[in-house]
């Protein structure tokens, strides 16, 4: 990857769940701290699976961060708790508002380094926005398949399972879990009840 030298930059990693995006996000960040940049890491609060400040992969390597409430529009805080940290890391984004895209704009034209996971599909199949809207502005998009459970193909979707089956298309769209609640799969293989 080119650095753009001159100016701020947004980078969006997504894709399925399980396909590696929190990995790479850490080994970003490892790499940012190696060349003395410091960083700063935000996740929405919603989220504790791996603690209620921290970033966590599902290998279990884990990096502090500061917890946003994304339920009442605290994606400004980002910019607020900032203190000169040149790169800004932003996991889950698709679990805060489309105001984090306005955001990572002002981040970037400020001269920082933004980077940004998150699932660009919801359980549906979907656009899980605000992601796809942040993969359009941003200058690095780079997009992860994982290994469908089912069948072995790529996977680019998230299966929502409820008791072992498929959830059902009305379900909520945001319900935080892990490989209880979730599995990667592919097109054919991607399912949702109806009845």
């Amino acid at each position: 990857m080119h650095a753009i030298t001159n100016s701020g930059w947004i980078e969006v990693i997504t894709g399925s769940m399980f396909s590696g995006k929190t990995e790479e996000l850490l080994r970003r960040l490892r790499r940012a701290e190696i060349a003395g940049q410091n960083v700063a890491v935000f996740a929405p609060a919603l989220d504790d699976r791996y603690g209620e400040a921290t970033v966590g992969s599902h290998e279990g390597r884990k990096w502090d961060a500061m917890a946003i409430d994304t339920e009442n529009d605290g994606e400004w805080d980002i910019v607020d708790e900032l203190d000169g940290e040149e790169v800004v890391a932003i996991d889950e984004a698709n679990f805060f508002s489309p105001t984090l895209v306005e955001v990572c704009e002002h981040l970037a034209e400020d001269g920082r380094r933004v980077i940004a996971t998150g699932l660009d599909l919801n359980y549906r199949g979907e656009p899980f926005e605000p992601v796809p809207q942040l993969m359009a502005l941003a200058e690095y998009v780079e997009k992860f398949q994982a290994i469908c459970a089912v069948c072995g193909e790529p996977a680019t979707r998230t299966q929502r399972l409820v008791d072992g089956d498929p959830a059902h298309v009305d379900d909520p769209t945001i319900l935080v879990g892990a490989d209880e609640s979730y599995e990667a799969r592919c097109r054919n293989c991607h399912t949702l009840r109806t009845d």
